[in-house]
């Protein structure tokens, strides 16, 4: 996984507190101090990285570059994502998204409305695969 800069863009790791496994980001686009308008982000995530419980105020619109990974909300419902791939998620819908367990994945991350709204809990490993066997 490719974490230098790209096309100008400086990487960052992600807090640890608000992501689980080995994540980057790097702001491409909007101004974070005022809190309004739009911003996008570029975010890299290592296989099986995943973000914490979240919403967006204005809500949140996700577009793969590359990789796979899934988008999941506390209704159940989850969506596979792999390059190419558009998700839109509703204003304040409280969600997650990251890396397949078996692929990185670098998505732009597109957010209005004010900063994103972390919740205090992590995406278990049966959020996150809810399919497997819990051992």
């Amino acid at each position: 996984m490719n974490h230098a800069p790209i096309d100008g863009v400086t990487w960052s790791q992600a807090p640890e507190e608000n992501f689980t496994g080995r994540v980057w980001f790097g702001p491409m686009a909007g101004d974070y101090s005022s809190g309004n308008g739009v911003i996008v982000l570029g975010v890299q995530f290592a296989p099986g990285a995943r973000t914490d419980w979240h919403w967006h105020p204005g809500g949140q619109v996700l577009h793969v570059v590359s990789g796979a990974g899934f988008v999941a909300n506390r209704s159940g419902e989850r969506v596979a994502m792999a390059a190419g791939d558009t998700v839109t998620i509703p204003r304040d819908e409280v969600h997650w998204h990251g890396a397949a367990p078996d692929s990185p994945m670098l998505h732009l991350s597109i957010t209005s409305g004010g900063a994103t709204q972390w919740e205090p809990e992590k995406v278990t490993d049966g959020d996150y695969l809810p399919d497997q066997p819990t051992t």
